[in-house]
């Protein structure tokens, strides 16, 4: 019960973050910063995959639904949701993640954090730009913004853990 209030905590503020905050920024360059992939990334190890997709799409239609964009962002964090077993699974260590309850950077780690959360967020600017340029004309217009947002997006990210999510006790 206390892991469903967190996650629908977290839920409502990815949601209104994004949608309200970040999606308003202009910073130039083309340039996007983007936060909510970390839900995705936070849930627990244990979540199915299907309920994974599943708020993945309603977190990403509650962003479109504020952004105008109908249904970019929902695209995208599915793609995510569904490929994050995946991405686990290809950068686990050898003999498995050993205790950790959610994909935070406290309990995987720096390394395995940026790994593993910059290879999301690579598929998922990647899918973003792509659909929101759709026109094989602005490819390198879209590698640029794909170049020039990871590298923020990621700050973010991390910046947000540092500030809200609690440290393992070791």
């Amino acid at each position: 019960m206390r892991n469903f209030i967190i996650q629908s905590i977290r839920f409502l503020f990815f949601v209104f973050a994004q949608g309200l905050i970040f999606n308003s920024l202009e910073i130039g360059f083309g340039i996007h910063i983007m936060i909510y992939p970390l839900f995705i990334m936070l849930l627990p190890f244990e979540t199915a995959i299907i309920p994974m997709i599943l708020s993945a799409f309603l977190l990403g239609i509650g962003i479109d639904s504020l952004s105008n964009t109908y249904g970019l962002h929902a695209s995208s964090l599915v793609v995510v949701a569904y490929l994050r077993p995946v991405v686990f699974k290809a950068f686990s260590p050898r003999d498995g993640y050993e205790g950790p309850k959610e994909g935070n950077i406290f309990e995987m780690g720096q390394r395995g954090f940026l790994l593993v959360f910059g290879s999301l967020l690579l598929f998922h600017h990647f899918w973003f730009f792509m659909l929101e340029i759709f026109n094989f004309n602005e490819v390198v217009n879209a590698f640029k913004k794909l170049i020039l947002s990871i590298p923020i997006s990621l700050f973010f990210c991390v910046l947000f853990q540092y500030l809200f999510i609690k440290r393992v006790k070791n």
